[in-house]
């Protein structure tokens, strides 16, 4: 499990190794061209930020090299907003007095008609926590209703036992994504006070619950702008590096969302809710360069947290997945498009723009999963 892993790290002495790398390590690292978590650490430390073009066309190459000029679309569709949980950094949170949604069947299809009009074949569930209105008799539904629409579902739900992943596999569920939010354990119960979300080592364990499960893809990250993000992200990195050699069938995905404002209150009378993330863009393309050095294989995400100008300029850097059109409120598309969103997005282009500019950048954007089509099919 990678709770034996993760204690053998502690979190201040891996703060300070980073923080003490220098441009020998640095220079070291991009040196070669297999890179381990020493490495790691170099590329995301002050120290790197010199060499952030030479790490910008690395990173370049090595994803030119292993993804070609592809990049994959991918669309958010937001089931529920209730949750029994209280985080310190969502709309959704318990003590956030607003009106809850859960779609129904017929709520959903109608959202589902809008994003098939917008090209989508890549879906992406969330919800928030709340087992007894969305568990898994819920979502289980949800994905057969939608397996029909979609080569393609992800999830991103509350964490789930091993059987239970299980049986959503077998329903059609292909990736799921589970964020550590942070890895600073002493900190995460003052992020998370209440709910199960609360439970530190069970959310820890969720991968190894999902690879025992034999899922598609896993999707990894912390929440920038939590604790130290380069300590956050070695700690993604161990975990990435842990997964990959003991569940070795499974794909994995690495994603990197930045805390973003929200709406607090009642439903009559809210504010914003603004965080400093504590990470400037050229920090966060330092993150994604030394991701894809240490990395060739992982796939990385951008979602529409990110304004239209960065979005713009990351797409030949590493990036692989991108979503647009995003809403992160339930039946944003169609059925309540006033509905609370669960944070504000930056970049509102619609997919047809965002397609437009991937491709004056020379790459395709994909926008069906040909690889899990092709094994599905040979599955059935």
């Amino acid at each position: 499990m990678f709770g034996e892993v993760f204690n053998q790290h502690n979190w201040e002495a891996v703060k300070s190794s980073i923080y003490g790398k220098t441009a020998v390590d640095v220079e070291r690292a991009l040196a070669k061209e297999k890179r381990n978590l020493e490495d790691f650490k170099a590329l995301i430390s002050p120290a790197a930020m010199p060499y952030l073009e030479q790490m910008a066309r690395l990173s370049q190459a090595a994803t030119l090299k292993r993804f070609g000029k592809t990049i994959q679309m991918y669309v958010p569709l937001y089931l529920s907003n209730e949750c029994q949980n209280i985080c310190t950094y969502c709309a959704f949170s318990l003590d956030n007095k607003i009106r809850r949604r859960t779609l129904t069947d017929d709520e959903i299809l109608k959202e589902v008609a809008v994003l098939k009009e917008m090209g989508y074949d890549h879906v992406l569930l969330v919800t928030g926590e709340a087992n007894h209105t969305v568990g898994v008799p819920y979502l289980k539904n949800a994905i057969e209703l939608l397996r029909p629409y979609f080569s393609h579902i992800a999830m991103e739900v509350q964490p789930l036992d091993q059987d239970e992943y299980e049986t959503l596999i077998a329903a059609g569920l292909n990736t799921v994504l589970v964020y550590q939010e942070t890895y600073h354990e002493g900190n995460y119960k003052i992020h998370h006070p209440k709910g199960n979300k609360s439970n530190f080592n069970y959310r820890l364990a969720t991968p190894d619950r999902l690879g025992r499960a034999g899922v598609h893809k896993m999707g990894l990250g912390v929440l920038i702008g939590l604790e130290d993000w380069r300590s956050d992200c070695f700690y993604t990195a161990l975990h990435l590096n842990y997964l990959e050699k003991t569940y070795w069938q499974t794909k994995y995905s690495i994603s990197f969302p930045r805390l973003r404002p929200i709406e607090v209150g009642t439903n009559e009378n809210t504010s914003h809710k603004s965080f400093d993330t504590y990470m400037s863009d050229k920090e966060l393309v330092q993150l994604i360069c030394a991701y894809r050095l240490f990395n060739e294989e992982v796939e990385l995400s951008m979602s529409t947290r990110e304004s239209e100008k960065f979005r713009n300029n990351v797409i030949k850097l590493g990036i692989t997945s991108i979503s647009a059109g995003s809403k992160t409120n339930p039946g944003g598309y169609v059925v309540e498009p006033q509905s609370l969103e669960q944070f504000e997005i930056s970049d509102e282009r619609s997919p047809q723009e965002i397609a437009r500019m991937i491709r004056l950048q020379g790459y395709e954007p994909v926008w069906k999963d040909w690889d899990h089509a092709l094994e599905f099919s040979n599955k059935s």
